[in-house]
């Protein structure tokens, strides 16, 4: 249960996030006041969460077996209206005052706020259900205590993130309103630095060029999502602080100039201004123990999958075709002629192509990579691997080295191997 939570709440928060900081920013009248691009977040977050759904069983059924394809037009859209809605909320104030006057304005605010929600959820998602996947071991009953635990884990992540995402929108009448912008503008700006890096990912895939500082950028940026995360959480500390300065500003006490009716009136304000900043920070507190003591409580020594057998005759390693096409990680062992024991892998990528290389890479040394939720990922730094990119040289990649494909099998020439042995040393 608690394996499902930690995943699963740190992958909804932001969206859910997202969704309500737009609500409060671009929301203005009441009834048939409204404009009638109102519902169009909504619409937004429908569609979002339909494709997600729709890509996470393409996934799920391995007719996709890798997202790269579609990640790639998605956050290079993304990242445009991230920072187009980013100026929106910056100029949220302008839109929604007096806003049938510039009713184009309200509704193009509207639009890419729609359009956000709908990237933001179809990119973030689709791991989060590939979690449903997992509720039932193979060839297991169904209805199990240890399924049900995990269904409850996978529920109270969604309502975790629903429920600080909620705790947060109480600050939006006890904050002064340049600080709650303020906040919701770093969350963003944050959100916009996550797509740029996943988009920065696929293209240092794609051979693009970069510089070391670039790539070592890039690398920390990967290894320090969850850190983001909880940058997105902590930046609504400025509305909260702003909420108990406001309620300590309003006079409650027999003041000549205010009636009963309006220190009653400040004596609300007061109490709802500190209820909502307190139960931000619990909820701050929350996000911080869940990110940081419920991962380190969840996570255990990976063990490598144990080598599966080949052919090996005349300087020849041979693997059929038969053996490897299921899309998952394959395992290899083989010992060099200076004795050293290394290991490579195989892995079906789409298009009928393989992935092919060591079970090391320049960065990491020898440590493995393994496979967790239809991901492959290196035992050492734990950054996902791009499938495209094993067989190419760079970052966290396998060390690739020269093989065959042809009638149904693969062949790789052992004194290839030989030369790699370094590696494994």
């Amino acid at each position: 249960m608690l394996e499902q939570f930690v995943t699963v709440m740190p992958g909804t928060l932001v969206p859910a996030l997202l969704i309500m900081c737009l609500g409060v920013m671009f929301t203005v009248g009441e009834g048939r006041d409204k404009p009638v691009s109102a519902r169009w977040r909504l619409v937004g977050l429908l569609v979002g969460l339909v494709a997600a759904v729709v890509f996470a069983g393409l996934r799920a059924t391995a007719v996709i077996n890798q997202r790269t394809f579609v990640n790639y037009p998605v956050l290079v859209c993304a990242v445009i209206v991230d920072a187009l809605a980013l100026v929106m909320v910056l100029c949220a104030h302008a839109i929604t005052r007096n806003w049938t006057r510039h009713k184009a304005l309200m509704h193009l605010a509207n639009a890419v706020a729609a359009v956000q929600i709908a990237l933001t959820v179809f990119y973030a998602l689709p791991d989060v259900i590939l979690q449903l996947t997992i509720w039932v071991e193979p060839d297991a009953p169904v209805f199990t205590s240890a399924m049900l635990l995990r269904a409850l884990g996978f529920l109270l992540g969604v309502a975790a993130s629903v429920v600080v995402a909620a705790i947060f929108r109480t600050m939006r009448t006890t904050a002064v309103r340049w600080a709650f912008t303020t906040a919701v503008a770093l969350m963003m700006a944050i959100l916009l630095a996550q797509h740029l890096t996943g988009l920065m990912q696929i293209l240092q895939a794609r051979r693009m060029r970069f510089t070391h500082t670039m790539f070592v950028a890039l690398a920390w940026s990967i290894n320090h999502n969850d850190w983001m995360i909880l940058a997105q959480t902590f930046v609504f500390l400025i509305p909260a602080v702003a909420s108990v300065v406001a309620g300590a500003r309003m006079q409650t006490r027999n003041v000549p100039d205010l009636n009963d009716a309006a220190i009653r009136s400040n004596k609300a304000f007061r109490r709802r201004a500190i209820a909502a900043a307190a139960w931000s920070l619990v909820a701050m507190i929350a996000v911080t123990c869940t990110l940081t003591v419920g991962k380190a409580a969840t996570q255990q020594t990976i063990t490598l999958s144990p080598p599966e057998a080949y052919e090996l005759a005349d300087g020849v390693a041979t693997i059929p075709f038969s053996q490897v096409e299921d899309g998952h990680l394959h395992r290899f062992e083989y010992k060099a002629k200076d004795g050293t024991v290394m290991r490579f892998i195989i892995i079906k990528k789409n298009g009928g192509a393989y992935g092919i290389g060591l079970d090391a890479c320049e960065n990491c040394g020898d440590a493995g990579y393994y496979e967790k939720d239809g991901k492959i990922i290196c035992k050492k730094c734990e950054v996902a691997i791009n499938l495209a990119t094993i067989g190419f040289k760079g970052g966290c990649n396998p060390v690739p080295f020269p093989y065959k494909t042809g009638d149904g099998q693969i062949t790789i020439q052992t004194s290839d191997l030989d030369a790699l042995s370094a590696h494994f040393q």
